[in-house]
């Protein structure tokens, strides 16, 4: 156990510094061309959207100022939490369809925390049968593996080769960190479970 959290603190240590660059963020208006919306749609729609891009500037830049190196993970939970309250309310101006799409939308153009969803967290823990502690060692190689990676991101950013050799790294890593957790069963259908898990490019 020892040795893991060793491992584990290892893992995290990437030291990286500058200011973030400005966020791409979803183009709302772009979307508005996709669709048909009434006058009073098209009205609650945009005042929806635009508040919530203007808590999403606003979180930006707290982060940016509290100086040091900016904590992106936080700030990409955040962006998480304010996208689905966002679609709690567009449900409400938006009829089916055009909710369909408006999350088809924003699922394709917004950034996505670069590790394991809870919804594959949750199948490997089902299907290599994790005991409770090695679904906690799961979840932590993953946490450390998503803060390596943003921690990098002021030394790749703008370098689409250089994001997949950090990405490829740290993956490995966790991976590495999890044989030592798992059987060798359980590592080998972890392995299947996760192949096609590979790097998404990003700006």
């Amino acid at each position: 156990m020892k040795t893991f959290f060793l491992a584990l603190l290892a893992f995290v240590i990437v030291s990286c510094s500058g200011e973030g660059k400005k966020k791409r963020g979803v183009d709302y208006q772009k979307f508005k061309t996709e669709v048909t919306l009434t006058a009073d749609q098209e009205k609650s729609y945009d005042e929806i959207t635009g508040r919530y891009q203007k808590q999403a500037e606003q979180n930006f830049e707290a982060a940016k100022a509290q100086g040091g190196q900016m904590d992106r993970v936080a700030l990409a939970i955040k962006s998480e939490e304010m996208r689905e309250k966002q679609a709690e309310e567009m449900a409400k101006v938006l009829d089916p369809a055009q909710m369909e799409k408006f999350n088809t939308y924003v699922d394709k153009n917004s950034r996505k925390r670069p590790r394991y969803t809870n919804q594959l967290l949750e199948q490997i823990k089902t299907k290599t049968q994790l005991s409770d502690d090695q679904f906690a060692m799961l979840n932590a190689a993953n946490d450390a593996f998503e803060k390596s990676f943003n921690d990098a991101h002021d030394v790749y950013h703008g370098n689409t080769e250089m994001a997949r050799e950090y990405w490829t790294k740290f993956d490995n890593q966790r991976k590495q960190a999890l044989k030592k957790v798992f059987t060798p069963e359980q590592h080998a259908r972890y392995l299947e479970i996760v192949k096609d898990q590979s790097f998404k490019g990003r700006e």
